[in-house]
């Protein structure tokens, strides 16, 4: 009596990428420190802007400045806090190193990432997008594809800083780093509060920041439906940058 044994074969690339994109997307839906972070606090703190009159958003009508930082603070909370912390945490415990040696290989399992960190930002876009929508916002139709494509150019920028920053250090002081930043940038990094609102010399060092790029982009594109030059060569800069000292550093091992 023989018995036939019969390898079992790697699924294809694209198949393989997608189950990766579809197990991170649920990492981080299911967790309630990112959920609130990357969808509760954003909606309250439009709803608070909506209703209040503090702080000052600039000349125009109220709740078309506000959506436009809010929806900022998404995709800096999906691409850099969520994906840091996450990324930061499964190399702590070898998940990366192990899932780097199978067949989705290191660079299929940093293409899930990306496509997962997109996915929550569409939920994030049509939920916050829908609020917004709901307290009286009307975007400018000529800028929602240069809102896309901020939208993808801060992705690019945030989530190379998050996989630099969890590539290099431990777990625990990126997940310090990550909140922190985030409250820096909500607060003084021109997200929410125009640069146009601050005193020259912060409105001038802070148009450096990614988070302020990406708010001055979100905001010429979906207020003016016009193009912001030096929003997307700041995110381009910081982009390259990261990417390239990502790949030089990054560590898989913690």
């Amino acid at each position: 009596m023989s018995t036939r044994v019969t390898a079992s074969t790697a699924a294809a690339p694209r198949a393989r990428v997608l189950a990766q994109s579809r197990f991170e997307v649920g990492t981080l839906l299911r967790n309630g420190e990112q959920l609130l972070v990357s969808l509760v606090l954003p909606a309250i703190a439009l709803v608070a802007l909506r209703v209040s009159s503090v702080p000052s958003l600039g000349t125009g009508r109220r709740i078309d400045l506000a959506v436009p930082g809010v929806l900022a603070l998404c995709i800096i909370s999906a691409s850099f806090t969520s994906q840091g912390i996450a990324t930061a945490f499964d190399r702590r415990y070898s998940v990366l190193r192990y899932l780097g040696v199978t067949p989705l290989g290191r660079g299929g399992l940093m293409a899930g990432k990306v496509i997962a960190t997109l996915v929550v930002e569409l939920v994030q876009v049509v939920v916050l997008g829908g609020l917004g929508l709901a307290l009286g916002w009307r975007p400018a139709p000529a800028g929602i594809g240069y809102g896309v494509l901020f939208l993808v150019l801060g992705t690019w920028a945030f989530v190379s800083l998050a996989l630099l920053m969890a590539g290099t250090l431990r777990a625990e002081a990126v997940l310090a780093v990550a909140n922190l930043v985030w409250v820096l940038f909500l607060a003084l990094g021109g997200v929410i509060v125009p640069r146009t609102q601050m005193p020259g010399w912060a409105e001038a060092a802070t148009g450096w920041l990614p988070s302020a790029g990406l708010a001055d982009g979100m905001r010429a594109a979906l207020v003016d439906g016009s193009f912001h030059w030096t929003g997307a060569f700041v995110l381009l800069v910081w982009g390259a940058v990261c990417t390239s000292l990502a790949s030089r550093f990054f560590s898989w091992r913690d």
